[in-house]
């Protein structure tokens, strides 16, 4: 989590905020990362009314079926209403004919309840796809919101004491990257060495610079490519024989493969790529005329 706030002659400011939703609404908005950005989702609340629409749904398709079977035996003003709108709308106007308005009435009620059901749908798809929380930053939220170390008074009182315990049940509203091995390593084990800033001293609660680690990543992905890569070529330049040379290359190759395989997210089918990629680099390199054989000669 980064955080950062206005400052007056190098000094954070930080406002005071009454304990309870101010304070833990600050909490949240404080968190440039938005990790802390978790809410519950209310799985069985929606669940069951998404049943209920379901069902009223249901309720209407079978009034509708049972209109559309009258209308077979129906007098012939009915069946033309049933292919011509214009008529249909005239006649569902004219309070004498009751049996065309209750069917505009049941056509319009499917319209709304169909809408509503429909977009409820789409919401929940989209809630369904949001990631969850991570263990870390959770845990980090669950102390400030229970005041771990302090008062252990939680922030909120009555039935909302309990809104973060069921972890199966919140959805984080920020964006989660992919991750990479070596990034959710250093989260996980060394955010120590990454603190940016503490809301106060006596303060168990650090932000974690995400930026410092996403810059020592890649300061270790280019020294690790650059060591594989020019340090491969380098040693294969003063060994001249051949059998060591094979050796050297299959060695390469897996610390290669190991450290594309732990240190990054690259899917299996991408490790086999790049690993026949280094590998080709190495062996055209081996085969062509940059080296010297043992007996003075050119390599073929």
């Amino acid at each position: 989590m980064n955080h950062s706030g206005p400052e007056i002659e190098g000094t954070l400011v930080r406002a005071k905020y009454t304990k309870g939703y101010p304070s833990l609404a600050a909490f949240i908005a404080s968190d440039h990362d938005k990790s802390t950005a978790i809410y519950r989702r209310f799985d069985k609340l929606s669940a069951r009314n998404l049943l209920y629409l379901q069902s009223e749904l249901v309720e209407l398709e079978a009034k509708q079926s049972a209109f559309d079977e009258e209308d077979v035996r129906g007098p012939m003003d009915t069946k033309a209403c049933a292919r011509d709108w214009a008529m249909f709308a005239e006649r569902a106007k004219n309070p004498a004919n009751e049996r065309e308005k209750k069917r505009m009435e049941l056509a319009v009620e499917i319209r709304a309840k169909l809408k509503e059901y429909r977009e409820a749908i789409i919401l929940e798809h989209e809630l369904i796809r949001l990631n969850k929380p991570s263990s870390r930053t959770l845990e980090a939220l669950r102390n400030v919101f229970d005041d771990i170390g302090k008062t252990r008074v939680p922030m909120l009182d009555g039935r909302s004491q309990t809104i973060f315990h069921d972890e199966d049940d919140l959805m984080s509203l920020s964006v989660k990257e992919d991750t990479d091995r070596l990034t959710w390593f250093l989260q996980s084990y060394c955010p120590v060495f990454f603190i940016k800033e503490r809301p106060d001293r006596s303060s168990p609660l650090a932000y974690v610079s995400e930026h410092g680690i996403h810059l020592f990543v890649i300061a270790v992905n280019i020294f690790l490519a650059a060591v594989l890569l020019f340090g491969a070529i380098f040693n294969l330049y003063f060994v001249k024989e051949d059998k060591k040379r094979l050796g050297l290359v299959a060695g390469y190759t897996i610390a290669f493969a190991l450290c594309v395989g732990l240190l990054t997210n690259a899917r299996r089918s991408e490790i086999f790529g790049a690993c026949a990629a280094y590998a080709a680099v190495l062996v055209v390199f081996v085969s062509g005329n940059l080296a010297d054989t043992g007996n003075g000669t050119k390599s073929p």
